[in-house]
């Protein structure tokens, strides 16, 4: 059993072919579709995903992305960013077949970021949060089904960053101002939005947060088959959650590479935590290759060319160690 290894989503730079070249070349067996958000607003994630939206639409302010009557420039932008990156990568996985990760920004995140007319979230107008999940699902449905079309041979996975998701459940997320929070969004409304954004991939669906307190339980009933988290940000509160999650048969994409600069340790040393969670859980080390994706803690936006690099590489060979090494 070989564990395998793929990247969370953005890198740094602006070409889109260099970046298809290095994810393909770097994860050979599982590649992704990279973000560059240093092109600008609408490389970035919120953007791009905005660019996504079936009948619903944004434009950049000062303050960040805010909702629209009709497509604008920025929207035109995102769309095709979009169709460049998807060109790039159709260009270098010609004949592939196996995994193929995709990453979208999940409701609950997009809703937070995303400002109404009068500059409030949008999150804090239950029927715009409806709204906005409906829209995105069916952005989806068409963005798979040209993935699909381009890369016949790819198994999607489809990835949903939800890094506010914590703060949206706990009632964090800040207003405006900046003085006030927004309520916390009830756990029910929260976990069947996700349901149902879930089912619009029959393929394997995981969530993405590198924020504190990931809520494992929540993503697992929702239907998660994985999660992909900061493994620095882990507390042994969260071993419960995590054990149910594992032993349920979700996927742990495991962060444990940091996403900037930095001195790299030994591939076997990066996965040590992993191996010591494992024993901590009291599961069978034979499962760790088949239940873990190494992968770095975060995107690489921030990094530099050469790290971003460094650490692609680092990831592929720090699963190796894992499934050669279990214990």
């Amino acid at each position: 059993m070989t564990a395998s290894a793929t990247g969370v989503g953005s890198l740094p730079g602006g070409d889109a072919r260099e970046a298809a070249k290095t994810v393909t070349g770097s994860f050979e067996e599982f590649p992704y579709l990279a973000e560059l958000p240093a092109r600008g607003p609408g490389a970035d994630m919120i953007g791009r995903s905005l660019g996504l939206l079936v009948d619903l639409y944004a434009h950049v302010e000062p303050s960040g992305w805010r909702i629209s009557d009709r497509p604008g420039r920025d929207t035109r932008r995102a769309r095709s960013w979009l169709g460049e990156d998807l060109d790039a990568l159709e260009e270098f996985t010609q004949g592939y077949t196996g995994k193929l990760k995709v990453q979208a920004v999940g409701p609950w995140t997009l809703a937070a970021a995303l400002e109404l007319h009068g500059g409030e979230a949008l999150l804090q107008d239950p029927g715009a949060c409806r709204d906005l999940a409906g829209s995105l699902a069916e952005g989806l449905r068409g963005h798979l089904a040209d993935v699909r079309k381009r890369i016949p041979g790819a198994e999607i996975v489809l990835q949903y960053d939800e890094p506010s998701l914590t703060a949206v459940l706990l009632g964090r997320v800040r207003s405006a101002s900046g003085y006030r929070t927004y309520r916390a969004v009830d756990r029910q409304v929260v976990e069947s939005a996700l349901r149902e954004l879930f089912a619009v991939h029959d393929g394997e669906v995981i969530v993405h947060s590198c924020a504190p307190e990931v809520p494992f339980g929540l993503l697992r009933r929702a239907g998660a088959t994985g999660v992909s988290f900061d493994f620095s940000l882990l507390t042994e509160r969260e071993d419960d959650a995590i054990g149910e999650a594992v032993e349920d048969g979700v996927k742990l994409f495991a962060g444990v590479v940091p996403g900037t600069d930095g001195p790299l340790s030994d591939p076997g040393g990066s996965v040590m935590g992993v191996r010591k969670l494992w024993r901590r859980l009291g599961l069978a080390p034979g499962t760790l290759a088949e239940s873990v994706v190494v992968t770095p803690s975060c995107g690489l936006a921030g990094a530099s060319p050469a790290y971003a690099r460094a650490v692609q590489a680092h990831c592929v060979r720090a699963a190796r160690s894992l499934a050669d090494n279990p214990e």
